[in-house]
């Protein structure tokens, strides 16, 4: 899509629900297709996002870690 935009979203430090929430909310003010990197230092994220997208039809491109942070690109359905 070659009109889709690229947002960050930092929630480092936010503990669980935050950091879904924050993502719910920041998903909503995007169009289709726009993708939507997430930052964030809970460790539940790594299930909480990834039930989060299957549950709300977004799409997970990548889940990964580095060092203490985990990031994930979720694209808006």
């Amino acid at each position: 899509m070659a009109d889709a935009k690229t947002e960050m979203l930092d929630v480092t430090g936010l503990l669980c629900p935050m950091p879904v929430l924050r993502a719910r909310r920041k998903l909503d003010d995007l169009n289709t297709g726009d993708l939507l990197i997430v930052t964030a230092t809970d460790p539940t994220a790594v299930q909480d996002m990834p039930a989060f997208c299957s549950m709300s039809g977004h799409k997970l491109i990548i889940a990964r870690q580095e060092a203490d942070r985990y990031i994930f690109e979720i694209e808006k359905s």
